[in-house]
């Protein structure tokens, strides 16, 4: 595992990685697209994102769903994680979290399209939901539903 890693120049995968201290030290590392020729969906899905509150300190928790459609770049998954885990001790509102993250990764890969759906859970009794687009859907691209029900509370 660590050969192939050192010849995609990855310095996380394959190797103990600490949490970085915030958003901005995180690295995003990339690998190439199998199939640059092809266009295909990838998607990751974040049930358990956290962020805290910028001005109480209090942990705010979102279901992220991220979709790309890759060109020449892939995310490294391990680097991904790391990057939103980065997050947990970042105070931001959640339009902040959520576009944060959808422009870092398409400044990293630069990919034909992305969304991200943020589904956050109520703060103050209000549910927070933030959704990004880079642009048109390609044409001929199957682009599944996120699949995030609203929020419904307990009743």
């Amino acid at each position: 595992m660590s050969d192939s890693s050192n010849e995609l120049n990855l310095s996380q995968l394959g190797s103990h990685s600490e949490t970085p201290a915030s958003p901005q030290e995180a690295v995003l590392e990339c690998v190439p697209n199998p199939h640059p020729d092809t266009r295909y969906v990838a998607r990751f899905t974040v049930p358990e994102f956290t962020s805290l509150c910028p001005v109480t300190g209090q942990p705010d928790f979102a279901h992220l769903v991220i979709d790309y459609i890759p060109d020449q770049l892939l995310v490294e998954s391990k680097s991904l994680k790391l990057y939103l885990s980065s997050f947990r001790n970042h105070g931001a509102f959640h339009e902040g979290c959520t576009i944060d993250i959808a422009k870092r990764l398409v400044e990293a890969l630069s990919p034909a399209w992305l969304r991200i759906g943020g589904y956050w859970y109520p703060r103050g009794g209000i549910p927070i939901d933030v959704f990004y687009q880079s642009g048109d859907v390609p044409e001929g691209v199957w682009i599944p539903e996120q699949g995030v029900p609203p929020y419904r509370g307990r009743g």
